[in-house]
């Protein structure tokens, strides 16, 4: 099976690396599959969705991103540049509810980034908002 080499990186650490078969996301245009040889593009990554990256071995990689692009590079390989972002391993579900929750209540402009990353979290792991 074709792999493709993925990054997923934010503005303060590398969250993942490695070797995957397809890379999924929501931009701004619409949902997103990435393949093995697809051409190059960069997409605006659309608030509150998660990026999933499948791999040939093992589980599928579930990673919340808050704001950021996706990147098809000339080479085929694929980076995910996001403000913030979380392995969906390290996301208390509990934690991220409650934000969503407080988010919600508030209203204020600021409140919607806040339910923002909420709903990515809570997607990541899988949870249906």
């Amino acid at each position: 099976m074709a792999e493709m080499h993925v990054e997923v990186v934010s503005i303060e650490a590398s969250i993942w690396s490695g070797e995957a078969t397809a890379v999924y996301g929501r931009t701004t245009d619409g949902e997103l599959g990435i393949l093995p040889g697809h051409t190059p593009l960069l997409g605006a990554l659309a608030p509150g969705y998660p990026v999933r990256i499948e791999r040939a071995e093992g589980e599928d990689v579930h990673i919340a991103v808050d704001g950021g692009f996706l990147f098809v590079h000339k080479d085929h390989r694929v980076s995910v540049l996001a403000q913030e972002a979380d392995l969906a391993t390290d996301i208390d579900a509990a934690a991220a509810r409650e934000a969503l929750r407080e988010a919600e209540r508030d209203g204020g402009p600021e409140s919607e980034g806040a339910r923002d990353r909420a709903l990515a979290r809570l997607r990541a792991v899988g949870e249906t908002v």
